[in-house]
């Protein structure tokens, strides 16, 4: 999509001409009482076959009672009611002049209106004035007119036709043949309409008016694009006079959750006029082609509603869970009363019990835990177009993060999604779609649509459409009644017509609550204290978060504390990480390629909440981040512990609820300062679910050696493929240090060379094959030579450094107001209070002190200058006063030449990590670049950061370069770009950034840190990193050192590490 496309089409936010309250209300378009017209009942998903044979194999394409109209049709775009084209639907109407659009999509992204994005608000009310059902200035609205030519078979003349949208936004008035049939207003679910009166054989047409707002846009105010248009699947389809209207498969375990439990309505609806008399034969068959159980019932329709019921004990029946999504085939055919059968059809069933007992919320028995994420329906070049492949590659890399659940944020999927979800394994928690999010929780009159009776219908029709679509797939374990949009009567209402249907399966609802119309407490947001004072304090239902983890950004600090407390208490049974899939629309301007959000489409004024809908777990594309790996390894379900380690005694405990780990080839390997030393598989491990084992590790060999820390790293692989992920896919991993160490022999540092100096305007220090100068205003570095190579660029030598490239989290909690004297401190130009240097042995000392007047600090640097070029740096950071603010990071910054592109290190990788988001990084030996530590957030920010470093190393081409070895353990960024290059300054709003706004410099900005706070997670409106992971200003003082060593070649550094 071209932002100049868009704009052609746009629409300007003005002053209103028509105010809302200065006229009726329009009759369809804003009036709740009418959700449709016309409108087939909700059904649950299947097509009709001719025969067995094809509805065994349930391709719908290969039906002849299926015909697709998805691709080309004629469009004309209008904007405003006045604007209509009344006679659009008119055969005769000459189209030539008409545009062309594919179908599905949204209209936005084929060029047709602005994507709008915003969170909260209503996008056609930019000044807050809701006045609901009023869609504002109807002279603003978008309306989309779509058109195109069927075929309908002469086969079909004695069947039932009707036409099935999957979805049409936000509301659409379908017409056949120049006549009107009917409209819809939910907007993801589909909107069905029998045209058997209205089509002949051969050819026909069909029209679609869309409307971009109606008063469906209210129960619409989801966390997304607001987009338009017809973006899921159009097709006709044929049945038989007496047809399978619909039918319910309840498929349970008994009470001791060992046999099946079967129980199947069938519906059928006459068309006839007359008595009909019909036979239902129904056959469950597992995965050998077996039929295991069937039956065939008949029934005489003297109107036209017949309905039969089934129901059978199916001993020592396989069991659906997501770790084993056991699935059978239920095959369904409609006979007449000579035989015959008129239709058949299939669908896949899966046996389990998913209900709330005892206080928990238990699956099969077991009291699962729901390692989920919220998702999204999201294409980043579609917009909200998604076809199987998308959801495909959205479940492997679910699977291959150990992801187990999805809740549908904030209304149903395609129906295409389900079948998946059963197939490959995954818990939904399948969500109405119902967010009126602007309009507030208020109960009283004229607030929160959640309580005004007027809109009762529409949320219980909302409700209706997706329970009776859905009702039959196993891997929707838990309905939800919607999202943010208060509680009251109509929630309860929408409660009471699932339970009276479902009497199982439980019922959630956020914004319940405590109060009785939810069955789980399902909170978002709440901090890892708060789910523990719940877990201490309430036995009656579990919590579930259902929301937690705002993945925004450079994010998800301390996901490993909240599943620490999680995994403590039986009551806390998980959440569901906000969310899935970065919303980010692919485009381009004269700076190359990038993923737009919130206000990059529209003129000023356009509604924007920027991007706030960029708070993915993964890329737009799908491609992993960072803290993807940390949600892989947080959720993953097998643990490693050392129990005994020193006789090599680690404790393997499998988290499954239902399968073994015989599945799973596990191996170690034990490395010494990133060298491995010992690689080893373990013998066949069948730990039972929930179970745990002792194992033991060889460390024959392995022994104390000065200066060496040893680890052991644990692997579990899969065997052979599984689902989604291939043979040899990695489940899990873990890393512990060995308790084996012995001191370091230190360094006699006067045995390195004499080392001489001269003091003036600059202390020029010198020794053999080296030379540094420390200006004496500044004191600061401005030459560090070795061999005669400048190992600084343009004199910038290292200096303190407190600032940061400002996450979205750190904007959340106003960090960049906050703490923004440290910034002023980090940019200002050094100005030494205090310069000193001296002859020490055969050393040279030289003592720096800053003082930060405005945050009450002093720091102090220690510069020891060696015979051998090393330099040691000792600093400390003092803050004397009170009520100075937390440090964003300690450390000092230095530029390097950028031919120094070569990094190795030994510490946490080898992807970026930080104090509160390392769970998933181990300590090994890492090359890498600069270039590729550099993380393209959507929007710039903090990014490449490394944590647990011992030392590191910068080396150019020809082998030559700086070492940096830690006292004790520091952190580090190194980046082809300064920090100022990632801070959007103090409003991040009026300073959008994109990832090709970032350009390369010619250099390396190096920051070598004591600490930088962690990332945060727990939400990006407010919550800072906890505790453990700030930088909070010390009177004690901050310590850290760590020396500079250059070399020649890697051989040397290798020398150099080993001394």
């Amino acid at each position: 999509m071209k932002k100049s496309i868009v704009l052609l089409f746009g629409f300007l936010f003005a002053a209103v001409t028509l105010y809302a309250q200065d006229r009726p209300p329009h009759p369809e378009l804003e009036n709740p009482a009418i959700q449709g017209i016309n409108k087939e009942l909700p059904r649950a998903s299947f097509i009709s076959y001719e025969n067995k044979e094809l509805a065994l194999k349930n391709d719908k394409k290969t039906s002849s009672k299926f015909h697709s109209l998805n691709g080309t049709w004629k469009f004309k775009f209008a904007t405003g009611i006045s604007n209509r084209i009344d006679d659009f639907a008119a055969p005769s109407l000459e189209l030539t002049d008409w545009d062309e659009i594919q179908v599905p999509s949204n209209m936005e992204i084929q060029g047709y209106g602005i994507p709008i994005y915003t969170n909260v608000s209503y996008e056609f009310y930019p000044e807050w004035n809701f006045k609901p059902p009023y869609v504002n200035d109807l002279e603003k609205n978008n309306i989309g007119y779509y058109r195109r030519e069927f075929d309908v078979p002469q086969t079909w003349n004695n069947d039932q036709v009707f036409v099935h949208f999957g979805s049409i936004k936000s509301v659409g008035f379908v017409w056949i043949n120049g006549q009107k049939v009917g409209m819809s207003k939910d907007s993801k679910t589909p909107q069905e309409f029998d045209i058997t009166k209205y089509i002949k054989p051969g050819k026909n047409s069909i029209s679609v008016e869309v409307f971009r707002w109606s008063d469906a846009a209210y129960l619409e105010c989801q966390d997304f694009w607001r987009l338009s248009g017809i973006p899921r699947d159009v097709y006709i389809y044929a049945q038989p006079k007496v047809r399978i209207r619909d039918f319910y498969a309840r498929t349970t375990l008994d009470e001791n959750y060992i046999n099946g439990v079967f129980e199947l309505d069938v519906e059928l609806k006459n068309h006839t006029g007359q008595k009909a008399s019909q036979s239902i034969h129904y056959e469950i068959i597992d995965t050998e082609g077996k039929v295991i159980t069937s039956q065939t019932k008949s029934v005489e329709i003297s109107d036209s509603i017949g309905s039969l019921n089934f129901t059978a004990i199916i001993p020592d029946v396989k069991h659906w869970s997501a770790e084993s999504p056991n699935l059978y085939t239920l095959l369904i055919t409609n006979s007449d009363k000579s035989g015959k059968i008129t239709e058949a059809t299939s669908s896949k069933i899966g046996f389990r019990t998913s209900e709330v007992k005892d206080g928990l919320y238990l699956v099969n028995g077991k009291p699962v835990l729901l390692k989920g994420v919220n998702l999204h329906e999201f294409n980043q070049t579609t917009g909200q177009v998604v076809t199987e492949e998308d959801v495909i590659l959205d479940m492997e890399r679910m699977k291959q993060l150990n992801v187990n659940a999805i809740r549908t944020s904030h209304y149903p999927q395609p129906s295409f999604f389900y079948d998946l979800a059963d197939k490959y394994g995954f818990y939904v928690v399948n969500e109405a779609n119902i967010e009126s999010h602007g309009m507030g929780y208020d109960r009283a009159m004229g607030k929160s649509l959640g309580n005004d009776l007027d809109w009762t219908e529409a949320h219980l029709f909302r409700t209706r459409n997706m329970f009776e679509r859905d009702k039959n797939h196993p891997s929707v374990v838990i309905w939800s009644l919607g999202n943010e949009a208060g509680n009251g009567y109509n929630f309860y209402q929408t409660y009471l017509y699932i339970r009276s249907r479902d009497e199982m399966r439980p019922i959630q609802y956020e914004q319940a609550g405590h109060e009785w119309n939810t069955d789980i407490v399902c909170p978002m947001y709440a901090k890892p204290q708060h789910i523990e004072h719940y877990a201490n304090t309430y036995t009656d239902r579990p919590l579930i978060l259902c929301e937690y983890e705002h993945a925004m950004g450079n994010s998800m600090g301390n996901l490993k504390d909240y599943w620490e407390i999680i995994e403590k208490y039986p009551n806390l049974q998980g959440g569901f990480i906000w969310d899935w899939v970065d919303q980010g629309l692919i485009d381009e301007n004269e700076k190359g390629d990038f993923w737009a959000y919130g206000g990059d489409y529209g003129p000023p004024g356009t509604p924007s909440d920027g991007n706030f809908l960029i708070n993915g777990v993964v890329f737009p594309d799908r491609s992993l981040k960072p803290h993807s790996y940390e949600v892989k390894h947080v959720y993953q379900n097998i643990a490693f512990k050392s129990v005994d380690l020193e006789n090599g005694q680690v404790e393997i405990s499998n988290k499954f609820f239902f399968i073994d780990l015989s599945k799973f080839d596990f191996s170690y390997k034990i490395t010494a300062n990133g060298k491995i030393v010992k690689t080893e598989k373990l013998p066949l491990v069948k730990v039972a679910p929930q179970e745990s084992e002792i194992i033991y590790i060889d460390l024959k060999g392995v022994s104390a050696r000065p200066g060496v820390e040893y680890f052991v790293t644990f692997s579990a692989k899969l065997k052979t493929s599984d689902g989604l992920l291939p043979k040899g896919w990695e489940v899990a991993s873990e890393q512990i240090m060995l308790p084996m160490e012995a001191p370091k022999a230190s360094l006699d540092i006067n045995k390195s060379g004499k080392v001489t100096y001269t003091d003036g305007e600059n202390i020029d220090i010198s020794g053999k094959g080296f030379s540094l100068i420390i200006d004496n205003h500044s004191g600061v570095i401005t030459s560090y030579k070795a061999k005669g190579k400048e190992l600084l660029l343009n004199e910038f030598g290292p200096r303190p450094a407190f600032w940061r490239g400002t996450t979205d989290n750190d904007y959340g909690w106003r960090m960049p107001r906050v703490a923004r004297l440290w910034k002023e401190a980090t940019e200002k130009a050094p100005v030494a209070s205090s310069v000193k240097v001296s002859q020490v042995g055969s050393n040279v000392q030289v003592e720096v002190v800053y003082e930060l007047d405005s945050l009450q600090s002093t720091w102090q640097t220690l510069y020891t200058v060696m015979g051998d070029g090393s330099l040691k740096i000792d600093n400390e950071l003092i803050t004397t006063g009170k009520n100075v603010p937390i440090i964003p990071r300690v450390g000092m910054k230095m530029h390097l030449p950028s031919t120094l592109s070569n990094v190795e290190y030994f510490g946490r990788g080898p992807w970026e990590n930080y104090s509160d988001r390392n769970a998933s990084t181990f300590v090994d030996r890492f090359k890498t670049s600069v270039a590729d530590m550099y993380v393209p957030y959507i929007r710039p920010q903090e990014n490449g950061h490394r944590t647990d470093v011992r030392w590191l190393s910068f080396s150019r081409s020809d082998g030559s370069g700086l070492l940096v070895i830690a006292d004790s353990l520091i952190e580090f960024n190194a980046s082809n770009n300064l920090v100022e290059d990632f801070d959007a300054g103090p409003n991040k709003d009026r300073n959008l950034q994109h990832a090709n706004d970032i350009k390369p410099r010619d250099l390396v900005e190096l920051h070598i840190d004591y600490r930088m706070m962690g990332v945060a997670g727990d939400d990006s409106w407010g919550a800072m990193p906890h505790e453990p992971y700030l930088v909070r200003p010390s009177a004690e003082g901050h310590k850290y050192s760590f020396t500079l060593v250059p070399f020649n070649s890697a051989k040397e550094m290798e020398l150099i590490l080993n001394h």
